[in-house]
């Protein structure tokens, strides 16, 4: 039976973890928290899953939470008129939903992680609670038929090289700001069902608001992206989770003063239901040279760390995860060199470079030609809903978002149908 020590307990990791326990592998899994340490800890993300990742969970029988977590059925974008926010409130110059073709859900990564954990364990998977050094994996790879390391930061990654030519940012794009709450209310324009919504603030940052499951109960995601030095970068000194909630509500009640009349009630969901940070999006080498000579493998936001902004991270773990285990399987009794590795990687990477092409694209500020996109999906619903339905498989975007040509041609296509 083939050993494999997968490192780091979250989606990527964990969900690769199971599918390989699933196979017959002997898997060991390390994590530098507890499960329940975890369950009672502070958020560790935001997450909006859409169809393909929610899939890849119900083929490993890991959707424990889909007919408790709230239905997102639609995608909702909503742009602030240029210069209508200073001093504010701002005002929307364009706003619409487009519906899914296969519902969104969001399980709060302190629930997921936990029950996963618990899970692993209880299917004999040997759990081990340590947090683990370059050291540590210098003995691992010599007792371990494959090391995957999918612990996303600390002194793991700094063995992974950053890919210059895949990785266009040396700097943090945006500060992030997240407070999970109960009492948001439903939104005006679709009061009968559920949708994600990003709101874009030209020049200032981006809000998303989202449902999502917490071990609380239904919640929703108040997540800002701002500019670094700009007006939404405001929370990095901020402590106490009241005011980082007073904060978030009242940038918005400035900056998308239509997403704040429905929040004035808002109350966090448990006093570690706030996160604030920043990273710089990297794409990195998937192999790691230990100091011995072994081989170590990057998995998930170790080796493709997307900004946050497209909502892609967990469902790029999930992408990850499903990659490699197809891979590994492939590989039988085979040993995984260096030459299986950069493949493995590369299979992953024909997913994963049109999420990173996305994304790095929206962190700029938006071309003439994406904004008549916007603007033209509030008319034609077709438009929106083919936008909506790119978060589940951004490789749609080469078609009609990139190029005012093909940007162009799209549109009239749909204004001449």
């Amino acid at each position: 039976m083939r050993k494999i020590l997968v490192v780091g307990a979250g989606q990527s990791g964990l969900q690769l973890a199971l599918g390989l326990q699933s196979h017959g592998y002997d898997v060991t899994v390390m994590s530098n928290r507890t499960a329940d340490e975890i369950r009672s800890g502070r958020v560790m993300s935001t997450q909006c899953m859409f169809h393909t990742a929610l899939q890849h969970e119900r083929d490993l029988q890991l959707n424990f939470w889909e007919a408790r977590a709230p239905k997102i059925e639609g995608l909702g974008v909503s742009v602030a008129a240029p210069g209508s926010f200073d001093p504010g409130p701002a005002q929307r110059a364009i706003g619409w939903v487009g519906r899914l073709d296969g519902y969104a859900q969001s399980v709060d990564q302190r629930l997921k992680m936990a029950g996963w954990m618990e899970t692993f364990a209880q299917r004999g998977g040997q759990l081990v609670i340590h947090g683990a050094a370059v050291g540590d994996l210098d003995y691992f790879s010599r007792v371990y038929d494959l090391v995957l390391v999918a612990a996303g930061k600390g002194e793991l990654v700094s063995m992974f090289a950053r890919d210059p030519e895949r990785s266009p940012y040396r700097e943090p794009q945006r500060a992030l700001a997240a407070a999970y709450v109960h009492d948001l209310g439903p939104h005006p324009e679709h009061p009968e069902f559920d949708a994600a919504r990003c709101n874009l603030v030209p020049g200032v940052g981006e809000l998303i608001v989202s449902p999502s499951l917490t071990a609380h109960g239904r919640a929703d995601m108040l997540f800002w992206e701002g500019v670094p030095g700009g007006p939404l970068d405001v929370f990095a000194g901020v402590r106490d989770p009241g005011e980082h909630l007073s904060l978030t509500l009242a940038l918005m009640e400035r900056y998308t003063p239509w997403e704040y009349e429905r929040a004035r009630k808002a109350e966090l969901t448990d006093a570690g239901g706030v996160l604030a940070g920043r990273y710089a999006p990297t794409v990195r080498n998937p192999v790691g040279r230990l100091p011995g000579g072994g081989l170590v493998l990057g998995v998930g936001d170790v080796v493709v760390a997307n900004d946050p902004l497209t909502g892609q991270g967990s469902n790029s773990a999930s992408k990850c995860a499903a990659s490699y285990l197809a891979s590994i399987l492939e590989h039988g009794e085979k040993e995984f060199d260096e030459v299986w590795m950069r493949r493995t990687f590369e299979r992953y990477w024909e997913t994963a470079r049109y999420v990173t092409k996305w994304t790095n694209a929206m962190l700029a500020p938006p071309r003439e030609h994406v904004l008549e996109l916007m603007e033209a999906a509030g008319r034609f619903a077709p438009v929106a809903r083919r936008f909506a339905n790119g978060f589940d498989d951004p490789a749609d975007f080469e078609g009609y978002f990139y190029e005012p040509e093909k940007t162009k041609a799209y549109l009239a296509s749909v204004a001449g149908g």
